[in-house]
This record gives structure tokens, sequence and C-alpha cells, in this order.
């Protein structure tokens, strides 16, 4: 409900709500077949009074309709003119934070709000400038705060430690109904405007006095003006180009070593080539190539489809796919890790993940078996490698035409880089923080190991307050604010955990440069942006990523990967804060956040960065989101991604209004023009 507006207003919508409310309590009904009539439910009757209710409501819809107005014009004030980041749909909390932010303060997403040390002081110092704020009624008086610099803050509220973005205001969404201004959202409303002195004539309702409201007709109230055209866009033209390729399906070769479906693929292929698409990806799974015995490839239905593509003259990207595909969202096909290894499995689970439970994870090897001589006499590195070269050699003709522009290392569940800490297959759901992956008897004996160096032989433990795959961080005692998770025990076992994760990436990177030598190779590393706006980053920690409000933990992974000269692809680019906030508010998720986060991480460490959507992605705004990343706007060092990845190939990407909109993404992201 909107929170500003009317004195008077607010007091007789309050005395309405609280006679709705009387009636409700009392315990009582009116019989709809005899409206004189009382029955047990009733207090007070007659079809008089009802239609009087019904009338003094729909003039309270009324009245909030008119703050709404005035707030819209407000939101659309800070953002055109004071560039502040405020959604279309911001209420006066946000209004109040994002002023207080701009005044130096600190706002936590529970609202404690208080003064910054440094900035405070700065401010101080400082003669005020005047920031107005538009009264909501004729009798107020503007608002006049002193502003200062963003501040830098890690681990609070990342949209608040952030600087201010520059952002059109998409004010006509406020004078629609909610239907109707989510048909009709702009691409533009969260992509900066490069010209600062456009203005944007919006038509707004103009308040009307609640008494004379009385006097109009409910219908002649409830009518929508019209709106004024859409702001324009920001301007990718001359840009720098960032390829695009697309995902083919997941099952696009068979356990047969068979092209599925290749007539309908070349077609689509043909399509995608005509619309500017760089090149595809595509799986090239452990479990289909290497099935029935160790060391014996099957590479013929890849060399197949690897031929229709460099005949289309389409690059490839190809993913060493070293888990097994199938219950993950998007998973559509079941290809699971070769025979001869899940028959190892059976008699030693163990080389699996496995949970505090002792629930064995199928979808890849633990990496506590990477020097460990349980895969036939090879240990999984071994294996890894064997299976890179063999594919080098074997394609070595695409590699010398420069066909394959990219290797991807597939280093966990999903072919990511993470533990599988958030598994479907265990009944994790969204936005469960998940469980830690380490009782196998390797990563147990690993954990014992650091226990005794660092001489608490008591620490050789996981924890065991941490919750289960669908606990929120405050209901544990390790993830809650001032939890284990910050302890002395806490900090030594999540160093050790997140650096299991560090040393399997050193070690499969080490033989993927010496097996791909001279060619790009990539990482990708998993987007996990739920529970990012608490302290301790429950969901990442569970994953690997030690993450907490006082902790970047991304920095040790792109070390790693500038070792190996690797860059980083990253998921879930094209996600906004406020959408996720609007669906799941009890997530505390901030996918820009991380988002922006871990791209300064890797250009920090001097890496390139990719990135490929999470969910499926049809519409402008989606795009838009992906542009404003790809091509980060004013960014002093003219950083931009390396490429861009499409999830995912389908009909759905083919029809009509989805094509059109991803061949306009093209164009901008190859920095053309559109007009």
């Amino acid at each position: 409900m909107q929170q500003a507006g009317l004195a008077d207003d607010d007091d007789e919508e309050i005395w309405v709500k609280e006679e709705d409310d009387e009636e409700e309590e009392d315990g009582y009904y009116m019989d709809p077949r005899s409206p004189a009539v009382w029955t047990p439910g009733g207090r007070a009757g007659g079809t008089s009074n009802r239609r009087r209710a019904r009338e003094e409501k729909e003039r309270t819809k009324m009245r909030e309709r008119q703050r709404r107005a005035i707030t819209g014009r407000i939101l659309a004030g800070l953002r055109q003119h004071g560039n502040y980041r405020l959604r279309a749909r911001a209420d006066i909390n946000e209004v109040i934070a994002a002023l207080a932010r701009e005044a130096g303060w600190v706002v936590l997403p529970d609202g404690t709000t208080f003064p910054s040390s440094s900035s405070f002081a700065a401010v101080a110092a400082q003669p005020p400038r005047p920031v107005m704020v538009a009264a909501a009624s004729p009798s107020a008086t503007p608002l006049a705060l002193p502003a200062s610099s963003a501040l830098p803050l890690r681990g609070i509220a990342p949209v608040a430690a952030r600087p201010i973005s520059h952002r059109p205001a998409p004010a006509f969404a406020l004078l629609l109904p909610p239907r109707a201004a989510a048909a009709s959202r702009s691409p533009a409303d969260d992509v900066p405007d490069g010209n600062s002195s456009h203005l944007l004539a919006v038509p707004v309702p103009v308040p009307m006095d609640p008494a004379a409201a009385e006097d109009v007709p409910v219908a002649k109230q409830l009518q929508v003006p019209d709106v004024s055209p859409r702001p324009p866009e920001r301007d990718f033209a001359g840009t720098p180009y960032v390829p695009v390729y697309v995902m083919l399906p997941l099952g696009v070769v068979n356990g047969n070593g068979e092209v599925v479906d290749a007539d309908e693929l070349v077609g689509q292929l043909r399509v995608l080539k005509a619309s500017g698409v760089d090149g595809v990806m595509v799986d090239c799974w452990w479990g289909n190539v290497e099935a029935h015995k160790p060391q014996e490839y099957n590479w013929t239905g890849y060399r197949r489809l690897f031929q229709m593509i460099r005949e289309l003259k389409l690059k490839l990207q190809v993913v060493m796919s070293f888990h097994e595909c199938g219950g993950n969202v998007g998973d559509d096909i079941s290809i699971p890790l070769p025979h001869w290894v899940i028959e190892i499995g059976r008699s030693n689970p163990d080389i699996y993940f496995t949970d505090r439970a002792g629930r064995r994870n199928t979808e890849c090897l633990s990496w506590g078996v990477d020097k460990e001589r349980v895969l036939q006499g090879r240990t999984a590195v071994e294996v890894y490698f064997d299976f890179m070269r063999s594919f080098r050699v074997e394609f070595d003709e695409y590699f010398e035409d420069g066909i394959i522009s990219e290797i991807e290392i597939g280093l966990g569940a999903c072919g990511e880089l993470r533990y599988p800490s958030y598994p479907a297959k265990h009944g994790w759901k969204y936005p469960g923080i998940g469980e830690f992956q380490c009782y196998d008897r390797y990563l147990q004996k690993s954990l014992r190991k650091a226990a005794e160096a660092r001489g608490h032989t008591i620490w050789a433990r996981g924890p065991d307050n941490a919750g289960h795959y669908n606990s929120e961080p405050n209901l544990t005692g390790f993830f809650c604010d001032g939890g284990d998770y910050d302890s002395y025990y806490g900090r030594f076992f999540l160093s050790w955990y997140s650096q299991a994760l560090v040393d399997h990436a050193d070690r499969v990177l080490m033989l993927a440069r010496l097996a791909f030598e001279g060619t790009n190779i990539a990482v990708k590393v998993s987007g996990v942006h739920w529970w990012y706006k608490t302290a301790s980053h429950a969901a990442e920690l569970t994953a690997g990523f030690y993450n907490p409000c006082n902790r970047d933990g991304y920095a040790p992974i792109a070390a790693v990967l500038k070792k190996y000269d690797a860059a980083l692809n990253f998921t879930c680019v094209e996600l906004r804060t406020m959408d996720q906030h609007e669906v799941y508010p009890e997530a505390f998720a901030d996918p820009e956040g991380l988002v922006w986060q871990v791209l300064n991480a890797a250009w920090d460490a001097g890496i390139q960065v990719a990135s490929e959507n999470a969910l499926p992605c049809y519409d402008r705004d989606g795009f838009n989101k992906i542009l404003e990343n790809a091509k980060p706007l004013n960014d002093p060092d003219g950083r931009h991604l390396l490429g861009f990845t499409y999830l995912r190939l389908g009909k759905d990407l083919f029809e009509r209004p989805n094509f059109f909109e991803f061949e306009r993404f093209i164009k901008r992201m190859h920095g053309g023009n559109i007009s």
C-alpha cells in the first residue's frame, strides 16, 4: 500500500479499514437471501448500507490512486534530475533510503540506518547541496538533504553500496494498472540514457480533492489517461563488437554417436547464421564418448556435427562435460557418467560428493579423488586429461582452421566450478541454502589433515548446525547473523572448503592448458545470487564460494584462472534484482550485485570475462540487461565482455516475436545500428 499522502485521507482510510475489520471480526454475516434480516454473522444491515460500503471502498481506492500519482511524480523527478536508482513502483521507504544514502548514511536491507564514519565527517565539512523532493501536498515544504558520494561498502546490500546509476524514469508505468504496466514495459526502462538533457513529458492525473471525489462517478474516477511514447533506449551503435554464440540442445548427439534431427538442425543453423550469430556451443559428454571402456572414445557423432557447423561457416565453443546430464534446471534428457565409472561407484560410493546425511550425488566425481587412483588405476585428473588430449588429436584440423574458438573446461556440477550443493534430486527447492558436500571419505581425510596442521583436531568435522537443503540462514546456528560461520572454527572450515574448490580448478586447468596449448580456454562459474543480501551469503558458502559480507570470495578464483590464462564465463547476467525481489522477496537475492562483484574481480585480476543467461530469455528487457552488463556505460577503461552465449537453441526461440527481439539484440551486441 502507498505510504505517502494527505493526512486527512489517511485517517479516513484507516477508519474505513477498521470498520471493515470490525464487521469481519464480529463473527456474523448478512444472509444474502434476506438483506434486511439478521442471521448469525452480521451486525448492521440493509442493501443501502452495503451499497454505501462499496462506494466508500471505491473512494478509498481512488484516493490511493491519487497518492500513487503524487509518488510517481516524485520518483520520476528523482530519477530524471537527481540520478537516483529507483524502480517504477518504488515505495516511500525506498525514496527515504535513497536520500539517506545520498546523504552519506548506510541503510541495511532490514531498514537499520546509521552514519558512515568516513563519509559522515566529509559531509559535515562541506556545504550541503540541496536535493529537492516534491511535496506530497500543497501545504508541505520541500525537503533538502546534503549529498555525498556513494559509499564504497563491501557486502552490504550491493544496490545500496554501488554508485547510483543514471537511469531514465519510466514514469508511464505509474499511470497504468499492474497488468497494463507490465505489458507495456519499455525496453529502456532499465537502460541508462546517454542524453542527460532529455526530459520525458508524461501526463499525470491531477490530485482531486477528497470531498469533491465523492461526487464524481466511480467509472469516471477510474479512467486512465493516455501516455506518451516510451523513452529512448541507450544507443549501442559504434560500441565494441561482442560475439554471440548459441548453445545447441543438450542431446544434439546421442549415445549412439548420431546427430539428432540433423536436417532440422541444419535449417535452424542457417537461420542463426543469417541473423548474425557468430557460432554455437556444444557439450561433449564424457558419458557418451567414453561410455563403455576406459580410453575407448567414440567421437563419430561430434565429427559429423562439427562438419555441418564448419560448412555453415560458424565458430565452435566446445564444453568438456565431465558431469551427468539430468536433474538440473533445463535438463530435458538424461546422460549419466560412463558406465564403467558407475560400476566403480557401486563398490566405492565415496568417489561421489556426499552430504551430511550420507546421500551420494552421482552428478560428478568428488574432488577428493583428483589424486586417488580409484578409476581402474588412474586418478580423476588423469582421466580428464586423457579425454581432453583425445579430443585435441581427433579434431586437430578444426583447431588449426580456427573453427574451434574456445574450449570450456567442466569443473563440477552442471559443468560449473562449484560443489553440487543444491541438487533437486535431494529435494532442494529455490531459495534453499543448500548443504555442504564434503562427507565422502576422501574429502574427510583432507579435512583431518588440515585440522591437524592447524593444531585443532576437533575441527576435523563439518558443521552440525548448518541446517538442511531448504533452510533459511537466520534459522540456522551456522549461517545466522553472528553465527558460527564467522567463528574461529567457521573460518577455518570455510577456508578449507573453498580452497578445495580452488585446488581442483588449479589441477585440472594445468592439464587443460597442456592439452589445448594455444587455444582459448574458459571456466564457467555459477551465479548463486540468492541470500546475497544477507551477511553470511549462505548459498554461496555451501557452493564453495567463501564470499560473506566481509570477504571477496571470487578473487582467489580469478587468480587461478589468471595463472592459466583462462577466461571466466559467468551466468545470470540477464536477471534484475528488483524482479527477483518481487517474485521471491524472502530470498534476499541480488543478481545485479553479484554480477557487478564477479566481473570486477575478474577484470581486476586481468582476465577476460564472458557470460551467458541463467534462464530462458526472449524479452527485450532481459536482452537490455545483458547489453548493460556486456558493455558497461562510461567504464573508464572501456572494458566489455569477451563474448556472450545464449541459452538455448529451441523452437521457442524461432517464434516470430522472440526471434525479432533476438536479432535486434545481436545487432546491438555487435555495435550495429538498429534504426
